[in-house]
């Protein structure tokens, strides 16, 4: 049976809300706010869990948290110390990955954002660097982002030095530009980049997985810094070899997917010197039917290539490109290397659609195209 972050079984056919927030995971939390003096537990578990089920994962978490707040403190100073001080043990900081802590502890996030972000700043911020300890605050922080730019700036600039690993990745997670589902940021998504030039040296997978996650949703949008940031990076030597080159190859993989040329040649995949020669074995085929090509490829000098085919999909009034991987190797100066592949063209494909018509096949060599072809897909009911 497969496990949820809370440690909830999560069998077939159960949600992932039903995971995280349920009659468990709540009567686990009122037991924590239990420590609190006339904070009634068993009041709390019976008014959340009965309106937990009509709700979305997130609607639940601010459930949960309206749920909190009737016995909390109308004060934010004092609510804030009482989330404090119903905090579990703060995750072990002497791990280095995937010790993500329990949903159920955003709980502090929210209520921070809800009561804090507007008039007690300061003190929601020092709520958020205790309660990442336990639980990823990376949702919570970026409100201060929008409202307080230049004062949650300064907090992150010191929180990229703490000794806690969680705060840390705290700081490149909650600055991605496009963090799933999160709130968009306004602030100018080159300002984190001074955060990521010091936690790409950090020592911690979970901080420098968190790092490239940031540089590839950078690749969307300013692909080239990336490019000299890694660049720079690498050359900087602050980082072992092995993890700097698994930093780079993930922050670029969708500048690769795109053929960026700066991502491919820091990857060691060098344009230009390639010529290849396509044969389309299957020019006719059927929806259902599996397309069936190769590639020759002679290169003028010793070199590693990545190679992909673009197909361009015939549709109503437009054709519609997807990239797709075929192979990485090396070629040997002037010894031919042959790369096939057989492609289904499956007619119950769920991303997208197939139409009969004239459909175009285009291979690309480190980034560059280099050969093209294509094929008639006839329709089920044609000869």
């Amino acid at each position: 049976m497969a496990r949820g972050p809370d440690g909830v079984g999560g069998g077939k056919g159960v949600s992932l809300a039903d995971q995280l927030f349920n009659a468990q995971s709540v009567a686990d939390l009122g037991a924590q706010f239990a420590v609190l003096p006339g904070f009634d537990a068993d009041r709390f578990v019976a008014q959340v869990v009965p309106g937990l089920a009509s709700r979305s994962l997130l609607e639940r978490l601010d459930w949960i948290a309206d749920g909190l707040e009737a016995q909390l403190p109308s004060n934010f100073a004092a609510m804030a110390d009482a989330l404090e001080a119903a905090m579990p043990p703060a995750l072990d900081s002497s791990l280095t990955d995937n010790d993500f802590g329990r949903f159920i502890h955003a709980v502090p996030g929210i209520l921070a954002v809800r009561h804090g972000l507007e008039d007690h700043r300061e003190r929601a911020l020092d709520l958020l660097y205790a309660a990442t300890k336990r639980f990823s605050m990376e949702f919570y922080i970026r409100p201060f982002l929008n409202r307080w730019p230049e004062e949650t700036l300064a907090r992150l600039d010191r929180w990229v030095e703490d000794d806690n690993y969680h705060v840390r990745r705290l700081v490149s997670e909650g600055t991605r530009p496009r963090l799933p589902w999160a709130r968009n940021l306004i602030l100018d998504p080159s300002v984190p980049l001074r955060f990521l030039d010091a936690l790409h040296s950090d020592p911690t997978r979970y901080v420098t997985r968190s790092v490239a996650n940031h540089m590839n949703d950078l690749s969307k949008v300013m692909p080239e810094t990336v490019v000299t940031h890694l660049s720079a990076w690498q050359a900087s030597g602050r980082q072992a070899p092995k993890e700097i080159d698994w930093i780079t190859r993930h922050a670029l993989r969708t500048a690769v997917k795109r053929g960026e040329p700066g991502a491919l040649a820091l990857l060691g995949y060098r344009a230009g010197g390639v010529t290849a020669h396509l044969t389309v074995q299957t020019p006719t085929l059927r929806i259902g039917d599996a397309l069936h090509f190769a590639v020759d490829l002679l290169g003028a000098d010793d070199r590693n290539v990545m190679v992909d085919y673009r197909l361009g999909f015939a549709r109503p009034g437009r054709a519609v490109e997807k990239v797709f991987k075929l192979k990485t190797g090396r070629l040997q100066k002037g010894q031919p290397t042959t790369f096939e592949k057989r492609h289904p063209l499956r007619g119950d494909a769920t991303t997208y659609k197939l139409h009969p018509g004239w459909h175009r096949l285009v291979v690309q060599v480190n980034g560059e195209d280099v050969a093209e072809g294509g094929f008639e897909l006839l329709s089920d009911a044609e000869g």
